[in-house]
C-alpha cells in the first residue's frame, strides 16, 4: 500500500478533488441530461466544422461501439443527423440539428458559467496563479506526445505578419469553405487599412505563435459608424493551432484592450458557417445582434453581427 505522503497518493487525491469540484461524477453533467462522455461528444460535434465518428473516437479515445451507441441515442433524440461524405462514401458525416445546436449551446453556456463562478471566487493574483498551474500541468502531462502543445505566445505584429495573415486567410477559407478570391481581397483591404493608418491608442493587432510558428491573428479597430464601439476583425487560427485555446486567448486580448481603451462596447461581423469562431464569441460574452442573407465569396451566406457591452 502506498504511503500517505507518496506522489501517487497526492496525484490520486487531486484527481478525486477535481472531478468532484467540476461535477464530473454527477448523474447529469452540469445538471443536464447528458453524462460526462455524452457531453464531450456533444462538445466535439458543436465545435468542429466537419465531424465524423472516426475523428471524435480518436480525439476522445472511445470504444467504437460505445461511441456508436451515443451517436444513435443523439440521432433518436433528434440532436444529430448523419449522411455519407461527398468525397469518401465510407465516412459518415455527423451534423448537429437545430435542436442539437440548442442543446450544445445550453450545455456550453452552463460550463462557461461554472468556470466563471469558480474564477470569480479568487482574487486576480490567485486567478493568475491558478491558470499558470493549470497550464503547467497540461504542459507536463502532454509534452511527451507528438502532438502536445509546447510554447504558445500571443505577441504584437512584426514585419511580414500582415502578409502572412492575408495569405493564411485566403488559403484556409478556400480550402475549408470554397470561398473565392473576393474574400482574400476583402481581407487584404482590411489589413492594409489597419497597417496604413491605425491609432495605436484605440486599435491594435495580435499574432499567435505555436513553437515559434505563426498560427493565428486578430485585430481591433474603431467601428466606422460609432467611434465609441470597437470592432473585432479577422480572427484566424490555423488548424495546426486549434484545440489549444488560442482563438479564445486572441478574442480575450481584444476584449481586454477595448475595455482598457475606453470603448463602451465591442462588435464583430461574421458568417454563420464559421461554427468554431461563433462558439469562441459566445464564450467571450458576445450576443447575436442581427443577421441577414447575402451572396459573397461565391456562396449564399448568412451574415451575423455579434456584440457585447464593456
Amino acid at each position: 500500500m502506498a504511503a500517505k505522503s507518496s506522489p501517487v497518493v497526492a496525484f490520486r487525491r487531486f484527481n478525486r478533488f477535481y472531478t468532484k469540484h467540476v461535477g464530473a461524477l454527477d448523474e447529469g453533467y452540469q445538471h443536464s441530461r447528458f453524462t460526462l462522455t455524452e457531453a464531450r461528444v456533444l462538445y466535439e460535434l458543436g465545435t468542429r466544422d466537419v465531424a465524423n465518428a472516426t475523428a471524435i473516437r480518436e480525439e476522445l479515445s472511445l470504444d467504437p461501439g460505445y461511441l456508436s451507441r451515443i451517436v444513435q441515442r443523439f440521432a433518436d433524440a433528434g440532436l444529430v443527423s448523419r449522411k455519407r461524405g461527398n468525397k469518401d462514401r465510407r465516412q459518415v458525416v455527423l451534423t448537429l440539428t437545430a435542436k442539437g445546436r440548442r442543446a450544445f449551446l445550453e450545455l456550453d453556456s452552463k460550463s462557461n458559467e461554472r468556470a466563471r463562478e469558480v474564477l470569480n471566487t479568487l482574487e486576480p493574483s490567485e486567478r493568475r496563479q491558478l491558470l499558470s498551474a493549470i497550464t503547467g500541468v497540461e504542459r507536463l502531462l502532454s509534452r511527451r506526445t507528438a502532438t502536445a502543445p509546447r510554447a504558445v505566445v500571443i505577441r504584437d505584429p512584426r514585419p511580414g505578419d500582415i502578409g502572412w495573415a492575408i495569405a493564411a486567410h485566403g488559403e484556409l477559407y478556400a480550402r475549408q469553405f470554397g470561398w473565392n478570391a473576393e474574400f482574400e481581397a476583402l481581407v487584404a483591404k482590411l489589413f492594409a487599412d489597419f497597417a496604413n493608418g491605425h491609432d495605436s491608442a484605440w486599435e491594435r493587432m495580435w499574432v499567435a505563435e505555436l513553437d515559434g510558428e505563426r498560427v493565428g491573428c486578430i485585430f481591433v479597430v474603431r467601428n466606422a459608424e460609432d467611434p465609441a464601439v470597437a470592432q473585432l476583425r479577422c480572427l484566424l487560427v490555423d488548424p495546426k493551432g486549434r484545440g489549444l485555446g488560442i482563438g479564445t486567448r486572441l478574442v480575450d486580448e481584444c476584449v481586454s484592450f477595448a475595455r482598457t481603451a475606453g470603448y463602451r462596447a465591442i462588435m464583430l461581423w461574421t458568417n454563420d458557417v464559421l461554427i468554431s469562431a461563433r462558439r469562441i464569441y459566445e464564450g467571450a460574452g458576445f450576443k447575436l445582434d442581427n443577421e441577414y442573407a447575402h451572396h459573397s465569396f461565391g456562396h449564399d451566406l448568412v451574415a451575423q453581427v455579434w456584440r457585447r457591452d464593456l
